[in-house]
């Protein structure tokens, strides 16, 4: 009888453990919206220009289900898209890595929009001196023919 309640006591423990196991594997398991988060950053693989966290192919359901399986590893969001990257190249980030060559990503559209807004002001100023100009020549030349000009001065002094 001893070894009776020894068996089932060993049982219930080993049920215990079995248990909790599974209660925390269900725990540590990421949720979709966390499997979305990372995927976002990435791109599909087949689908040009499509993030991968609204994706329906195989291949990004295959991804997913990879990023999960790195979740459950243990793996930071930085690991699995260095490891994406590794595997796939740059071109499966969404957003490039601001260093390098793709630093030019993020820094030629400043640089056009300066160089737009210099070109701009300068037309502007260039528009606004030609306006002047012309206002200016338009009142101090005279578009009276001179003989003309002669003839009504010379009445002008008749009249005095």
């Amino acid at each position: 009888m001893n070894m009776k309640r020894i068996s089932l006591v060993i049982l219930i423990v080993v049920v215990g453990f079995y248990v909790t196991a599974v209660a925390q594997a269900q725990e540590n398991e990421p949720t979709d919206n966390e499997v979305n988060e990372i995927a976002k950053g990435l791109y599909c693989p087949v689908c040009p220009n499509t993030p991968l966290d609204v994706c329906e192919t195989q291949a990004c359901q295959d991804w997913r289900e990879e990023i999960k399986i790195q979740l459950m590893a243990g793996w930071t969001k930085e690991e699995i898209e260095d490891y994406f990257v590794e595997q796939y190249g740059e071109r499966v980030l969404a957003e490039p890595e601001r260093s390098g060559f793709t630093s030019m990503v993020w820094i030629l559209p400043v640089v056009a929009v300066l160089l737009g807004s210099v070109v701009v002001v300068q037309a502007l100023r260039s528009w606004k001196g030609r306006a002047i100009e012309e206002t200016v020549t338009a009142v101090t030349t005279p578009t009276v023919n001179p003989s003309t000009l002669a003839e009504i001065e010379q009445e002008l002094r008749h009249l005095e």
